[in-house]
């Protein structure tokens, strides 16, 4: 069972290749469904890992390793073989995506052990995380599978949205990662109508459901970097779970509105101050006295001192707090 998680990567690697071997026999059908069933693996392998408690450094170089190939290398052969058979441009464009992919891994691999992040930094991907880039890389052909010839499969554009996919991938736009969703108790339902929804989709018209699932990812980025902003700027819904964050939010454009500033961290207003000022008064009377002295601008004299006489302070420049 421990070895579970490291065979489904590599089914993954598999899967990826053999997207690959299909699309030089021209079923680029099939070749799209060993792209979809290898992200499957992919968003399976992790789970799995974590689930029979078999993590290892071995199997997350692998995963890597396949992300690569099922995810870079295959998706721009396939679109090569697709749209730029022979042609020295688009062969430059399955280069520049292939290694766009190997650097957003390598970035991810890199950025998994920093403890810089901020908290809700793990609630977000830097950059169109391997699987969805492949898929949104190959809307111009699921097109052409679902619709025929037409100006989405022209070879300028097919090399300009692939270009476009590897720079989101290598981008720093902030993106949802799905591992920290967390679905409510009473959204489970309609979820599951939902999945039956995008299953009957993609069962009758499945060309038509992938592209529409990719331009719906693609819309939700702004709504995402939005999202990622509000949070860096409202440190006091980091450790607010995400059902409650709405609350913080409303919170915030009501004081907004009524013109009110947040209150100071270290200020202790109402009757929770007066019960502090009297607790540590009755620990400390002295040091309340000579706090309280301060803040009213007085000092607190000992025996034997004589007191300071009035203008001196402002003829040593000093001034009252």
């Amino acid at each position: 069972m421990r070895l579970l998680p490291n065979a489904v990567t590599v089914l993954n690697l598999c899967a990826g290749l053999s997207a690959v071997y299909f699309a030089l026999q021209g079923r680029f059908d099939l070749a799209i469904g060993a792209v979809l069933a290898a992200a499957l693996c992919d968003a399976l392998d992790g789970g799995l890992a974590r689930l029979l408690d078999a993590s290892s450094r071995i199997g997350a170089e692998l995963d890597s390793l396949a992300d690569l190939v099922s995810f870079g290398v295959a998706p721009a052969l396939v679109i090569y073989i697709w749209a730029f058979e022979d042609t020295r441009a688009g062969w430059i464009v399955a280069l520049v995506f292939a290694v766009c992919m190997a650097l957003r891994l390598a970035r991810f691999n890199t950025l998994i052990d920093d403890d810089s992040a901020p908290p809700f930094a793990r609630e977000f991907f830097v950059g169109v995380p391997a699987p969805a880039a492949a898929m949104t890389a190959g809307i111009p052909l699921y097109l052409w599978l679902h619709f025929g010839e037409g100006w989405w499969s022209a070879d300028p554009l097919v090399g300009v949205w692939a270009l476009f996919t590897a720079g989101l991938m290598v981008s720093r736009v902030p993106t949802v990662s799905l591992k920290t969703v967390r679905v409510p108790q009473r959204a489970i339902a309609p979820l599951l109508v939902g999945v039956a929804v995008i299953v009957a989709v993609l069962l009758t018209v499945p060309f038509l459901g992938v592209t529409i699932a990719a331009v719906g990812y693609l819309l939700l980025l702004p709504y995402t970097a939005y999202r990622y902003r509000w949070l860096a700027r409202h440190p006091e819904a980091w450790d607010v779970p995400g059902r409650q964050r709405r609350a913080v939010a409303r919170a915030a454009r009501s004081a907004r509105r009524l013109g009110l500033r947040p209150p100071l961290r270290r200020r202790v207003a109402g009757r929770a101050g007066a019960m502090a000022r009297g607790v540590r008064r009755r620990l400390d009377p002295e040091g309340a006295a000579r706090r309280e002295n301060a803040a009213n601008g007085r000092a607190v004299r000992g025996p034997g001192v004589a007191p300071a006489p009035r203008g001196s302070g402002r003829r040593l420049g000093l001034r009252r707090r």
